[in-house]
């Protein structure tokens, strides 16, 4: 009993913990900036992601961030949602495979810390501007950095309600 109520006593005051205690760095950091995204539709079928990244490639277009689905197999059309660094090359490419419906329009890109809660502070600072979020998607770029495509009801007020909360 009296080496259990030492070991209290000492992990109390701090001195029995074999691990470091976490430092308290604060709220997430990020970065946040307006993007072009582009949208398409195309006849569904086996290969069509390749047919898409093939032909962004053979312009030399860089895919920065991109989405693609058909929904179900009773779904002939698949729609592809890309952001690239050359807008005008990737719209050529698309059309010349036979993409529809060919769209683009501004989206927020947000470069985040790799950790809990991140999504939750860019999210919160948007609904707390009063700003619907229509659709995100994100994947993590490294293990330390995550980034986010979001469009929003109003993308201007959100960016600067973005850049005021950093």
């Amino acid at each position: 009993m009296a080496k259990t109520a030492k070991k209290a006593a000492s992990k109390k005051a701090g001195k029995a913990s074999p691990k470091p205690a976490a430092k308290k760095t604060g709220a997430p950091a990020f970065t946040a900036r307006t993007a072009k995204e582009i949208t398409a539709t195309i006849l569904d079928g086996v290969g069509m992601t390749a047919k898409v990244a093939a032909a962004l490639a053979a312009e030399k277009v860089n895919i920065l961030a991109a989405t693609g689905y058909s929904a179900s197999g009773f779904r002939r059309m698949a729609t592809f949602t890309l952001i690239v660094d050359d807008l005008e090359k990737a719209e050529k490419a698309l059309d010349e495979i036979g993409a529809d419906n060919i769209q683009d329009q501004s989206v927020i890109m947000v470069e985040t810390e790799n950790r809990p809660g991140a999504l939750e502070r860019v999210s919160r600072i948007i609904a707390d501007a009063g700003i619907a979020i229509y659709y995100f998607y994100a994947t993590t770029s490294s293990g330390r950095t995550a980034t986010s495509v979001i469009k929003t009801a109003n993308d201007r007020k959100a960016i600067i309600a973005l850049n005021k909360a950093r």
